[in-house]
């Protein structure tokens, strides 16, 4: 057999081999991406909870700061912070219009702040709901108990 002719036999058997080459480059190329770009959403999540989490301890906070500059005897603390329960004390009122202002799906799930005049203990329970979950999931809680005397 001749040379070239043997050539051109191994050519023809070996079309096609680059092209393959490259779809299977490009598959590998694009399943990188589609990890990168689910990486990044996980991320971008993630950080919207904890940026949530964190206004909501901010929000609590504020509200015991405002317990402990006014007039800390239990009957007042429970008229002016109480509410949630039925019962909305001015303070609480105000503070819940700040919540939800700073927080997702506040309206739909109102924090609860009781107030217990035999102990002075003070239990905050804020919720909040993101815009992006499924309603199915239950809503996000941050929960503070603190004595006030």
């Amino acid at each position: 057999m001749n040379t070239r002719a043997h050539c051109m036999t191994v050519l023809t058997r070996q079309q096609g081999s680059m092209l393959l080459e490259a779809f299977i480059a490009i598959l590998i190329f694009s399943m990188g991406i589609l990890a990168i770009v689910g990486m990044q959403a996980s991320a971008v999540k993630s950080s919207t909870d904890a940026r949530y989490r964190s206004e909501a301890s901010l929000l609590v906070n504020e509200l015991v700061g405002e317990m402990w500059v006014s007039d800390r005897t239990p009957a007042v603390l429970q008229t002016s912070f109480q509410g949630g329960t039925g019962i909305d004390g001015a303070a609480y009122t105000a503070w819940f219009s700040k919540v939800q202002a700073t927080l997702p799906g506040a309206a739909a799930n109102p924090p609860t702040v009781a107030v217990n005049t035999a102990t002075s203990l003070v239990t905050i329970a804020i919720l909040w709901k993101p815009p992006n979950e499924p309603a199915a999931e239950p809503a996000h809680r941050f929960n503070l108990i603190a004595q006030v005397r």
